[in-house]
Parts: C-alpha cells; structure tokens; sequence
C-alpha cells in the first residue's frame, strides 16, 4: 500500500459557490502510479465544504436556496459579533468538510450522475483541499 498527499488551491469568486472539481481530482490521480484504492478530499477550512451530487444548474440552484432558507446569512448569530459568518460555518457542519471515494485506473468511481463539488460557504478566497490517495 502506497500513500499519496498533495494540497491543492481552489479560488472562488463569491460568497456561495459550488464548484466542480471531479476533473481537478482526475487529473491529479492520473499522476500516481496507483491503480486502484481510495482518495480522501479535505476542505481545510470550516467554511467550505465538499459534497459529492449532480452538476445541474438548477439542482445547484436549489441546494443555495435550501442552505439559505436553512440558515439564512442576516441572522443574529452569536458568532457574528466575532466575524460575521456564522451562517457560513453552520452550513458547512451541515454539508461536510471531507468525502473518501474509491478510485480504479485513474478516474474516481462515481455513479453516472454524480460529481465532485468544492463548496464556498464564505467566499470569495483562495481555499486549500488536502487530496491523500491510498492504493496499490
């Protein structure tokens, strides 16, 4: 078994943003010698979250909406009296810091409709993802 660690930055330019970051995430498991295992995706931030879903616009939509209707940002949130962005800290407890996925020959195995989503809870930023790869 062979362990693989690399950081990647990932920037976003707005305060909510989903972005897809499946092809991000194959481009660097094309790069180990491993041919199958898992892969562990790690927001290093507690902001932002990683989810795995469907890429539809409107599906995305909804889920901004939803975080929104959840827990709406102009709220009196204790934590707000410190930096203003309780919200974006609540929403990413309730989305996921981390997703461990298998992995064979190079590409992620997801279902057919499923993708891989760096959430910005609290943007716009440049943001840090820790990907570690474990196989053979």
């Amino acid at each position: 078994m062979q362990i693989v660690s690399k950081t990647v930055n990932i920037n976003t330019s707005k305060r909510v943003q989903m972005r897809d970051i499946t092809g991000d995430v194959e481009k660097i498991l094309k790069t180990v010698t491993l041919s199958q295992g898992i892969i562990n995706i790690f927001s290093r931030h507690s902001t932002s979250a990683i989810i795995i879903n469907e890429h539809e616009t409107n599906l995305l939509r909804d889920l901004e909406d939803t975080l929104e209707a959840l827990v709406p940002e102009n709220e009196g949130y204790g934590h707000n009296t410190i930096d203003n962005n309780a919200d974006a800290h609540v929403r990413a407890i309730l989305l996921g810091g981390s997703q461990a996925l298998p992995f064979e020959n190079g590409k992620l195995d997801l279902g057919t409709w499923q993708s891989l989503f760096f959430v910005e809870l609290d943007g716009p930023r440049t943001r840090k993802i820790k990907i570690t790869i474990m196989g053979e």
